[in-house]
C-alpha cells in the first residue's frame, strides 16, 4: 500500500489573520461546486483569525471574468483606503490659530479594518472539460492573467480555479464527491494560503525576513 505524497504541508506556526482584509471573487458556473469551495475558504479564513467584517465576497458570471474583477477589486480597495484616510485627516483643524487638539464641528471617522486595502484576493472558479477547445483556452488565459495581476500589484492572488477533466474530479476537489471518498475541499487550502501570504507580504514590506 502506497502513501500519498501530494498536498501542501501546514505552516509551522499558528497564523494570526486578525489584521488582514481578504477578498474572494468567484464565478457562478458549476454553482454546487463553487458554493462548497467558497464556504471552505471562508471557514478557514475565520479559523485563522480573519474577522467576518474583513471578508468581502463578490461574484462574476464565469472564470474568464475573474482577472478583471480581481484587478478592479484590488484597485478599488486602495482608493477606498485613501478616501477614508483623507476623511480622517479632514476632521482635523490645521489652521494657524487652532489648538493642536482642535477638531472641526464634524467628527473625523475612525479608519476601520473594513476600509483598508485587501491583503490578498482568492479567485475561485470551476472549469470542466467539454467537447471543444474552450476549456484549454480559458484555463490558459485565466491562469496567466491572474499571475500577472499578482506580480504587477504586489497583492497575493490565490489561484482557486479548478481545472477538472470530469465532473467527479471537480466534486472531489470540493469535498463533495459522489463516491465513498468525498475528497478534500481545496477551498480550505486557498483560505489558509491567503492568510499566510497576506502576513508574509506585510512582513516583507517592512524589511523583515525569517
Amino acid at each position: 500500500m502506497t502513501t500519498a505524497i501530494k498536498g501542501i504541508s501546514q505552516p509551522q506556526l499558528k497564523l494570526d489573520g486578525s489584521p488582514l482584509r481578504i477578498a474572494i471573487v468567484h464565478a457562478r458556473w458549476n454553482k454546487t461546486i463553487i458554493d462548497a469551495l467558497v464556504q471552505g475558504a471562508v471557514t478557514k479564513l475565520k479559523e485563522n483569525g480573519v474577522k467576518e467584517s474583513n471578508i468581502t465576497v463578490e461574484s462574476v458570471p464565469g472564470s474568464f471574468e475573474l482577472p478583471l474583477a480581481v484587478k478592479r477589486m484590488i484597485g478599488g480597495s486602495h482608493i477606498q483606503q485613501a478616501s477614508n484616510e483623507t476623511d480622517l485627516l479632514g476632521g482635523l483643524n490645521f489652521s494657524a490659530g487652532a489648538k493642536p487638539i482642535s477638531r472641526s464641528s464634524t467628527p473625523a471617522p475612525i479608519l476601520l479594518g473594513s476600509s483598508q486595502a485587501f491583503d490578498a484576493v482568492i479567485a475561485i472558479g470551476v472549469l470542466i472539460k467539454g467537447a471543444t477547445m474552450h476549456f484549454e483556452y480559458i484555463c490558459d488565459t485565466v491562469s496567466h492573467s491572474l499571475m500577472k495581476i499578482q506580480v504587477d500589484t504586489g497583492v497575493p492572488v490565490i489561484f482557486g480555479v479548478l481545472t477538472a477533466l470530469t465532473d467527479d474530479q471537480a466534486l472531489e476537489r470540493a469535498g463533495i464527491g459522489r463516491g465513498e471518498t468525498k475528497g478534500h475541499n481545496h477551498g480550505e487550502d486557498w483560505g489558509l494560503a491567503a492568510v499566510e501570504m497576506g502576513l508574509h507580504v506585510r512582513r516583507w514590506a517592512q524589511g523583515k525576513f525569517s
